[in-house]
């Protein structure tokens, strides 16, 4: 089988059980194609066999995080920074399960008020946030760059070289298919967090115990 390995805080709890089932021998014939470099490192140290989707374009499964799910079981992904390799994997997937929490759940795609990513390139990221900002001016948008978190005000780069512009809205998109295709058409933008109609189903924990959501 072949695995989709996500990328985050949850999506590390799956790559440490399958490296916990696999040194048991309560696994085996999978390999995992992961989709950042940081899970490519954890699952290495697991002893967790990686391959690539040069080698193995069709994924069985991709199980990873999600930062916001709507009642559509559309997503916003990449708070982690990994979005484009997350969704080419999670794209290529004849499963996609998502794990959440149910603090994620929320009526619209950027209700939360918290990021929603952009990856850009580093040529003139400026323009491009100033553009992205403009056309969600309607929904109270403000566009931010990511920093690298370390204390400095050096932009977060990406495994791939880039740049990411980060979303907050006020108010929920509307139209999570019209914004994506309109943020996508910008030139210069890479990819976008708007995993929409990718997954086939997300197992949220809350208080009252575990609910399974499908379409």
């Amino acid at each position: 089988m072949v695995l989709g390995l996500g990328t985050g805080s949850t999506a590390a709890f799956v790559v440490d059980k399958l490296g916990q089932l696999l040194s048991t021998g309560q696994l085996s014939n999978i390999v995992g194609i992961p989709t950042s470099k940081r899970t490519q490192e954890q699952a290495a140290s697991l002893n967790i066999p990686l391959s690539t989707l040069d080698l193995h374009p069709h994924i069985d499964l991709a199980i990873d995080g999600a930062d916001e799910v709507d009642p559509n079981l559309d997503l916003v992904k990449g708070r982690g920074g990994a979005l484009l390799r997350e969704k080419m994997v999670e794209a290529a997937s004849s499963s996609f399960i998502v794990v959440a929490d149910d603090s994620k759940l929320v009526s619209g795609l950027g209700g939360s008020g918290l990021a929603m990513p952009v990856e850009v390139v580093q040529f003139c990221w400026k323009y491009n946030l100033v553009r992205l900002e403009g056309l969600f001016k309607e929904l109270g948008c403000e566009a931010k760059l990511r920093l690298a978190g370390d204390g400095s005000e050096k932009p977060y780069v990406t495994d791939n070289g880039n740049y990411i512009v980060d979303l907050y809205f006020k108010n929920p998109i509307k139209d999570g298919f019209a914004a994506g295709k309109e943020i996508s058409a910008m030139e210069g933008v890479v990819e976008h967090g708007l995993f929409l109609g990718m997954a086939t189903s997300v197992i949220v924990a809350g208080k009252t115990g575990v609910e399974f959501m499908t379409k």
